[in-house]
């Protein structure tokens, strides 16, 4: 009775990860559809179920600089006519914010055909955080109801400061940043005393854990990384492959070998990201 019942128990255990599916917040579609359709098989072959991902367009070899915006709304339409042909593909668009009144008016735009999500990446879109053009861009885009993803990978000292300061002053704005601060993770843990400021913090702030935790996992600093993601809510954070430079594949084998409860990680495998963009 007792083997009969261990073996219930297994399969019961066995049939919850067979349900188990995963949203990829942070994906590189670098040649179009034939990344898209790479990107796939790769996960396919990974045999993880993909409940969506957000795709975006440029990166690596497609940078988007100031100075350009009919060249960005070229490349944001094309992203949105791949994203209507494949309706697991949550699009994401870009504008650049030093290009003023014309960003805003291309923020609109794409807003008004759908999309959730807006790229920005300070380093190799060469521009500064605290730029009183990208308060303007990214408090419109709250207005708008569209979510602010912005790179945060701290390659120079200072950035998350900077994007901490971003989103204190554009309450309304909901931002995702990416890679939580990578090696300055650290920094991150302030939320748990901003919650406590009365009138300070408007909680808007989510995170990605892409590429970071393939970094962390097994290491030496994994307890305090754990510790972090406590500290900020597991209910804001979400997973991103960062893919092609990650594989979805590699980044869900690290989150599962972190010290999370079962809950925890659901919550950021798919259920997080299914509540913030609505899917």
């Amino acid at each position: 009775m007792i083997i009969r019942a261990l073996a219930i128990v297994l399969l019961c255990v066995q049939s919850v990860g067979a349900q188990e599916v995963v949203f990829d917040s942070h994906v590189h579609l670098h040649d179009a559809e034939a990344s898209l359709r790479a990107y796939e098989a790769d996960v396919a072959a990974s045999k993880i179920k993909l409940a969506g991902f957000g795709g975006m367009w440029f990166g690596g070899p497609n940078m988007v600089l100031q100075g350009d915006p009919a060249g960005v709304r070229a490349g944001n339409d094309a992203h949105l006519a791949l994203a209507a042909k494949y309706p697991e593909m949550m699009p994401i668009a870009t504008v650049h914010p030093y290009d003023g009144q014309a960003a805003l008016d291309e923020l609109s735009r794409v807003a008004a055909r759908g999309v959730k999500v807006l790229k920005l990446h300070p380093h190799t879109q060469q521009f500064d955080a605290a730029d009183p053009r990208v308060l303007a861009l990214v408090k419109q885009a709250g207005t708008l109801g569209v979510i602010v993803l912005m790179d945060n990978a701290n390659i120079l000292p200072g950035d998350s400061e900077r994007l901490f300061n971003l989103a204190v002053q554009a309450p309304k704005t909901k931002f995702i940043f990416a890679h939580m601060g990578a090696m300055n993770f650290r920094f991150w843990n302030i939320l748990a005393l901003a919650r406590t400021a009365d009138g300070f913090f408007a909680d808007n702030i989510y995170f990605d854990i892409s590429a970071t935790v393939v970094l962390v996992a097994d290491s030496p600093i994994e307890p305090e990384f754990v510790w972090t993601l406590r500290n900020v809510g597991t209910d804001h954070v979400l997973l991103g492959s960062d893919y092609p430079q990650l594989t979805l594949g590699r980044t869900v084998t690290a989150l599962k070998r972190l010290d999370l409860t079962a809950e925890e990680t659901r919550n950021i495998l798919s259920v997080n990201a299914r509540k913030l963009f609505g899917r």
